[in-house]
């Protein structure tokens, strides 16, 4: 190698090119032209912008030729490739935890009852009319679901939430004549549901229905497994009716009601007859019996000759009907009378009653206070005013 004067930008052992404009830019530029040419794709020759790129950040950080070779664009750009693929394999992973807890496929008439949509009879029947879909296809009775599952009633679709979102509540009603058990009735009369609150991601679920000529206490809540629970057949809770009829009935009548009568859906009897007294030609009744069948209490008095002219619902469990709630008026139940209910189906209470609160201290007659230096005086110890004369 000779060791004449070096042409500027020309290094030892290297031959000039035409893309060698990068020597004779300023060091202070942070990317050549070169550089931003294979960024933007304008040159088809990769490996010569590369090399020019590579030489740039030699001058700029030191670093030697072993560093120029890892620093090279395709080093990074398998980096970056290698960040992507280790983001894209992770992906499917993230929505597993933001599943909800119900992940396990249910029958749609216990999913949709515990979401709060309908009681499972319901749910049921709704199944058998054709009115309900899953995913776009008629839903059919011992179907399995999810809670991710697309739901819709009558074309409209159902939100489904989790159990744990919703607040459970449960509120009596006192029904008065006139109304029926039902959503929506063909001929327009009014329903038991029409002067409830409103809910908001839930619906109400009546506990038992009354007919439309039955008034007194009823249920509702939002929680479609307590109101399964309630209804079973085999908790056999008890529900109690103020009846009058027309006359007094035979003790020999009252005696068969009690051992039971046959009516057209089986046998049914009264656990219990109280007579509670009347004028003239109607007579009460308190009769308590533990099931709910479609007119049970009319049916039987009319098997044995005698004749219901009012009936009413004063108590269902360990629920009474309070005498201060108005017909049309509904109250929310405390925490206390939701769990008396449950252990009345033999169940452990989900939310375990709060204690009662400490007794309340008896009004008094508040301290007396005064000025600091001044004397005070009880109302015995005050001199009395007489009135001169």
């Amino acid at each position: 190698m000779s060791g004449g004067p070096r042409r500027p930008g020309r290094s030892a052992g290297r031959r000039p090119s035409q893309g060698d404009a990068w020597s004779t830019a300023k060091p202070t530029s942070r990317k050549p032209p070169e550089v931003r040419d294979a960024q933007g794709g304008k040159r088809d020759d990769k490996s010569a912008a590369a090399k020019p790129a590579a030489r740039h950040r030699k001058h700029a950080t030191g670093m030697g030729a072993a560093g120029r070779r890892q620093d090279a664009p395709h080093a990074r750009s398998t980096g970056l490739a290698a960040r992507g693929a280790s983001t894209r394999s992770a992906e499917p992973a993230a929505p597993q935890a933001m599943l909800p807890s119900t992940i396990e496929p249910q029958r749609v008439q216990k999913l949709l009852a515990d979401a709060g949509v309908g009681s499972r009879r319901e749910i049921e029947r709704w199944i058998v009319e054709g009115r309900l879909s899953i995913n776009g296809l008629p839903a059919v009775l011992g179907a399995k679901a999810v809670v991710s599952d697309r739901f819709a009633l009558d074309g409209d679709p159902i939100r489904i939430r989790d159990r744990d979102e919703v607040e459970r509540r449960v509120i009596a009603y006192h029904k008065p004549l006139g109304e029926l058990t039902t959503r929506n009735d063909p001929d327009g009369r009014p329903t038991v549901f029409e002067k409830l609150p409103r809910l908001r991601g839930s619906r109400w679920i009546a506990i038992g229905r009354l007919d439309f000529n039955t008034s007194g206490l009823l249920l509702f809540t939002n929680d479609g497994a307590l109101a399964n629970l309630l209804m079973h057949p085999k908790q056999e809770i008890a529900r109690e009716y103020a009846v009058r009829t027309s006359g007094v009935t035979r003790q020999a009548a009252l005696d068969q009601l009690a051992k039971g009568v046959l009516l057209d859906d089986g046998p049914a009897k009264f656990e219990s007859i109280a007579d509670g007294g009347g004028e003239g030609v109607n007579h009460w009744y308190r009769v308590v019996l533990r099931e709910g069948r479609n007119r049970e209490v009319r049916r039987m008095f009319e098997a044995v000759g005698t004749t219901v002219s009012r009936l009413m619902r004063v108590r269902f469990g360990p629920i009474l009907l309070d005498p201060w709630l108005k017909r049309g008026m509904t109250r929310e139940l405390t925490p206390e009378e939701v769990a008396s209910l449950e252990i009345a189906a033999g169940a452990t209470p989900t939310q375990p009653p709060t204690p009662p609160p400490p007794p309340r201290p008896s009004p008094s007659r508040p301290a007396l206070s005064a000025a600091p230096g001044r004397r005070v005086l009880l109302p015995s110890q005050r001199p009395v005013r007489r009135k001169k004369p």
